[in-house]
């Protein structure tokens, strides 16, 4: 697949896609194979430097180079890194909501062919040997149907030519939504949350964890902890958006 992401002003973006706008539905009539329109494309924020070096959260100063943030220097976060394509406002955020909550699996698609295109100050794809989604709940699944975290890593998985393991990782509490949360709650409701079905899998493995939105990294740090306790090597954490989470 022929793939290109520049952030350059409108933060452009080329994937082969069909002619619509998958946020807008707008024809694409430039000439131009890509998921987004131009007036939906200038809503997408790409991340980069500076950020911090572990959990990657941009900075507001957009002068210096990259370093730790507080949080990562006085908390253990359990992943080595953590990385997002974009941040979770304007386009990105709509195209998620659409994608996760309007159940259109083509916009999934499509974000999950731009996560696979992205680079990431640090975090090379090439670099692990498994992939792995975090899982939803039976529960939810069956409400939603489809695990949005699964389908952005069967895409990067492709693209990548990376194994995806859907069943070693699992979610064995249904916990409250973590968006009813706040930041000092998120923590104690995802505790215990998840549990490692194959042990055998992740084993020694440098393992790739996909999610849709980072926000406090709650659960992320979480599913983490899990895996390194389970015995992997190495835990790295890719989403589609980053959050700047503010609500205490």
């Amino acid at each position: 697949m022929k793939c290109t992401i520049r952030n350059s002003g409108a933060a452009v973006i080329e994937i082969v896609f069909p002619s619509r706008c998958v946020v807008c539905g707008d024809f694409l009539d430039d000439g131009i194979s890509r998921p987004f329109c131009m007036n939906c494309l200038s809503g997408f924020h790409l991340i980069a430097s500076p950020h911090c070096t572990r959990c990657g959260i941009p900075f507001s100063d957009l002068q210096g180079e990259d370093h730790l943030c507080g949080k990562c220097l006085s908390s253990e976060q359990f992943f080595s890194m953590a990385r997002a394509l974009g941040r979770y406002e304007d386009t990105l955020m709509t195209a998620i909501h659409t994608f996760k909550y309007g159940r259109n699996i083509p916009v999934g698609t499509a974000l999950g062919r731009m996560m696979a295109c992205g680079t990431y100050g640090g975090l090379s794809l090439e670099d692990f040997s498994l992939i792995l989604p975090v899982p939803l709940h039976p529960k939810r699944l069956r409400e939603r149907g489809f695990n949005q975290s699964g389908i952005l890593a069967r895409e990067i998985a492709r693209k990548q030519s990376l194994s995806v393991d859907y069943e070693s990782l699992e979610r064995t509490i249904d916990t409250e939504p973590q968006t009813a949360l706040r930041k000092t709650e998120r923590s104690r409701n995802i505790r215990g949350a998840f549990n490692v079905r194959n042990r055998h899998t992740i084993k020694g493995k440098k393992i790739l964890l996909i999610d849709d939105v980072f926000t406090t990294g709650s659960t992320v740090r979480e599913c983490a902890r899990v895996l390194l306790a389970n015995g992997a090597e190495d835990v790295a954490v890719l989403t589609l958006a980053r959050a700047l989470y503010h609500k205490h």
